[in-house]
């Protein structure tokens, strides 16, 4: 799976990152007629944990570096969408399925494949919900690509591009409707950071708050509570990093070089 991201990451570069022109990706025309393309037969959503992995390991771009991230239902972010149609129809996507522009998905660069986003297009009020699928867009100031189904929804065709706000609704596909699932966290990292250990809880607390007062909101303070030498502990982990490389970056920008990594 390592190889197929490497793979999958070079071929977005080839691909979403060039030719943009006349308002829709690969100098497709605003007003030309699309339903002639090839229909893609019924594909069963990839979402198996390997997939998972390896979509969500950093990868590299242009020379520049991206952090797949936790997301959390309910996080939303503001930018510019596009979107991408007819010379990427059929084509691979980044989690290895095949880009249906009929269907109604997306590319974002960092949140995990198969979430459920809502995408509000700010000038005109339209809205739409979408699974991302795919890696990109790699252009700057632009946060999501939309399948030309999803980009005729809120009407963007015809210009290309729209303010937009992002909002998480759900992860595997689905929308979150329980409060269990409301409250779920998607991660796939498998490395910590300990910036403390203590015999008493309320110690932990305290370092947990500090910490959440200090770092971005794309990881998470938590406390692991277990035994050392037979008498309870209270570890404080910083979570959410998909390198061991992320995580050292992460302690040298804190100054905090004596705190362990931990893989879990």
């Amino acid at each position: 799976m390592k190889s197929s991201l490497v793979v999958a990451s070079t071929f977005l570069f080839t691909g979403c990152f060039s030719s943009y022109s006349n308002g829709g990706y690969y100098g497709g025309s605003s007003s030309k007629d699309y339903s002639g393309y090839e229909k893609i037969p019924h594909q069963q959503m990839k979402n198996s944990k390997a997939m998972h992995r390896a979509t969500m390991r950093p990868y590299q771009i242009d020379g520049k570096w991206y952090y797949p991230t936790v997301a959390k239902v309910s996080d939303t972010q503001s930018g510019i969408a596009s979107w991408y149609g007819p010379n990427f129809h059929a084509r691979r996507t980044s989690n290895g399925e095949i880009y249906d522009m009929y269907a109604m998905t997306a590319a974002h660069k960092t949140l995990p494949m198969n979430t459920m986003v809502r995408v509000d297009n700010l000038e005109n009020q339209r809205s739409v919900v979408v699974r991302i699928n795919d890696r990109g867009p790699f252009v700057t100031g632009r946060i999501i690509d939309l399948s030309n189904k999803a980009a005729r929804a809120i009407d963007m065709v015809k210009k290309g591009t729209a303010k937009v706000k992002l909002t998480v609704l759900g992860f595997h596909g689905k929308i979150a409707k329980s409060e269990t699932e409301k409250k779920e966290v998607m991660s796939v990292g498998k490395y910590y950071v300990q910036v403390g250990a203590f015999r008493r809880y309320e110690g932990a607390k305290i370092t947990q708050r500090k910490f959440e007062n200090i770092i971005s909101k794309n990881y998470q303070v938590i406390i692991k509570e277990g035994y050392f030498e037979d008498k309870p502990i209270n570890r404080v982990w910083v979570s959410g990093f998909r390198s061991e490389e992320e995580a050292t970056d992460f302690k040298k920008r804190l100054g905090i070089n004596g705190a362990m990594i931990i893989a879990h």
